[in-house]
């Protein structure tokens, strides 16, 4: 009999964690993936509201309440013409838990799993929990994810691939005949297309369209939540969106592991989809001003660097030993291995702090260049 599950002596700790922990209490931070502005004043408004009519004092709906699944089907009839029923969605808390759901429901022991690499390290440690066999493919030059690799790497042994745009690590954009050849390679292969669009509405060039618009099967699970949206990183508030069956499926692990997500939380989310989307778009814009003078620094550093078309990542391509020189001058940015085998010689950067950090640290980040060069 052994200690401890296999399938929990296959993941560890996430390499992000370590890097904060190796960072001084003075560092500037360029490795938290979490916006810096404020949670908007309606979403909170919303769940204070809820609190004090005692409308959070028990559990709710275990797919969460009626009122914020409504709102979230509104959400995707507007942005994407897509009809929805709001009992085809489950709350969750936080995306995370979201694509656990999704994992566990579809995944038997042995199958595979396609996901980018670089990408989400989510993605390789919840395939492992769920006893699925990770299965990583590379990026195009630009840091996308091509439609033609994913095909490529399905077998019989596949159950699922995620696309994740806009995407973390890289801040990449899938075009939307990408998104149509995904939807494609899942009906024609009949596997599971796990869409992660938790960045959705951080794009600075071109849109963001969803696999799910294209799909003539079921066969596209959607995961997004209002944490990098509405800056609620905190209030662990996502969910996910499938067929009848799928839902149903992954509602029998999410009410044993979790019962519903919080309700202070829920009645936030409500508020944020139906109120003023006013702090949105002044976020994503300030996002896109700090992106190019990161860029810009980035550059005259003599990094190589794609641009990234959404999300609030930059990942340039670094010499050996670049992310230890920063490190060792009290600017945190995160190795890109930590992000999967391919991510080697990348680093990513948040840009998800102040103007005036993001200066100083790029000042810092030319002498660090140089000094390993």
């Amino acid at each position: 009999m052994t200690e401890f599950a296999a399938r929990v002596e296959q993941v560890s700790i996430s390499g992000i964690r370590e890097v904060f922990e190796a960072a001084g209490e003075d560092a500037i931070n360029l490795g938290l993936g979490q916006p810096d502005f404020p949670t908007p004043a309606h979403a909170r408004r919303g769940a204070i509201e809820a609190i004090e009519e005692g409308l959070t004092d028990a559990y709710t709906s275990n797919k969460g309440t009626a009122s914020l699944r409504e709102a979230i089907a509104a959400k995707y009839d507007r942005d994407y013409g897509l009809e929805v029923d709001p009992g085809d969605i489950i709350a969750t808390s936080g995306g995370s838990e979201a694509l656990h759901l999704a994992l566990e429901a579809h995944v038997d022991p042995g199958e595979e799993v396609i996901f980018p690499d670089p990408g989400f390290v989510s993605y390789d440690a919840l395939t492992k929990l769920a006893d699925g066999t990770p299965k990583p493919v590379g990026l195009r030059e630009d840091l996308t994810l091509d439609p033609a690799t994913v095909e490529d790497a399905i077998t019989d042994e596949t159950a699922a691939f995620v696309v994740n745009s806009p995407a973390n690590p890289t801040g990449a954009v899938q075009s939307e005949e990408d998104m149509r050849e995904f939807a494609r390679i899942a009906d024609e292969h009949d596997v599971l297309c796990l869409s992660d669009e938790v960045y959705e509405k951080i794009v600075f060039d071109g849109e963001h369209r969803s696999p799910m618009e294209f799909a003539e099967t079921d066969n596209v699970v959607v995961v997004s939540a209002c944490s990098k949206t509405y800056s609620m990183t905190g209030w662990r508030l996502g969910w996910v969106v499938g067929s009848t069956r799928r839902i149903e499926r992954m509602l029998r692990v999410h009410q044993y592991a979790q019962a519903c997500a919080s309700a202070p939380a829920q009645y936030a989310a409500e508020a944020a989809l139906t109120g003023p989307q006013d702090p949105v778009d002044e976020m994503v814009e300030a996002f896109e001003q700090r992106r190019d003078v990161v860029l810009d620094g980035l550059e005259d550093a003599g990094l190589e660097v794609p641009t990234p078309d959404g999300a609030f990542y930059a990942m340039p391509k670094v010499p050996d030993g670049w992310c230890d020189a920063v490190l060792d001058r009290d600017v945190v940015v995160v190795p890109g291995d930590a992000f999967g085998e391919n991510g080697g010689g990348y680093a990513r950067l948040s840009y998800a702090t102040s103007m005036a950090e993001l200066k100083e640290a790029l000042e810092i980040i030319d002498d660090a260049t140089k000094a390993v060069r």
